[in-house]
């Protein structure tokens, strides 16, 4: 199974960068649905906050929020976060802030990728500052192998070892994200980067 764009003739090196799908759009949009319903029933009769961090999440909230079937708020947040080769070391940079209070309101922080949770603990710290109701977190990918920070994460679409990962919004030099499947990166054309970075977490 294979995206349209994998066969189409555009400037991305598919052949040499994607190896194999991980999680089909079919199976992505399947689980989307699932946490939709969850999402649904656990927040019945509560003043939800839907926070997306940008950007990569973006794609994961548009499809996630068409199967809430509850009144919410969403608001989105920047933060300083890792490609491939920007290690997720805890020490963030706000880009962008939330533009409503969420003061006594139940936050849903929607995210695409968790690794060592570093980046996210602290966000959740400093959220938790402005004393919302209740904070969870809806991630579609928890690569929790190289967990660091302890987190509680509510909602998860799919889980990894360690593998690296593009499109559906998760990019490669901010490159990828709008393929539909998850694929798995081919590691003889990341090589340098993911040294790199494996340098600078020392693992």
């Amino acid at each position: 199974m294979k995206d349209d764009f994998k066969n189409q003739k555009i400037e991305f090196d598919y052949d040499n960068i994607l190896g194999r799908i991980l999680f089909p759009s079919e199976i992505i949009q399947n689980k989307v649905k699932e946490l939709g319903n969850r999402i649904t029933a656990d927040y019945k009769d509560r003043e939800l906050v839907i926070v997306c961090i940008l950007r990569g999440a973006v794609i994961f909230l548009t499809d996630l929020i068409r199967n809430i079937r509850l009144p919410f708020s969403i608001d989105f947040i920047g933060i300083s976060s890792y490609g491939i080769n920007q290690p997720d070391s805890g020490i963030v940079k706000f880009t962008k802030d939330l533009e409503e209070t969420i003061y006594g309101k139940h936050v849903l922080i929607v995210e695409d990728i968790i690794d060592t949770g570093l980046t996210i603990s602290y966000l959740i710290r400093n959220l938790r500052s402005r004393e919302p109701s209740s904070i969870e977190v809806c991630t579609l990918i928890d690569r929790e192998v190289r967990r660091i920070a302890e987190l509680d994460i509510r909602y998860c679409a799919f889980k990894i070892a360690g593998k690296y990962v593009v499109g559906y919004g998760l990019d490669y030099k901010q490159k990828y994200r709008n393929l539909e499947s998850i694929y798995e990166l081919k590691t003889d054309a990341v090589k340098k980067d993911i040294e790199e970075m494996k340098s600078t977490l020392n693992i």
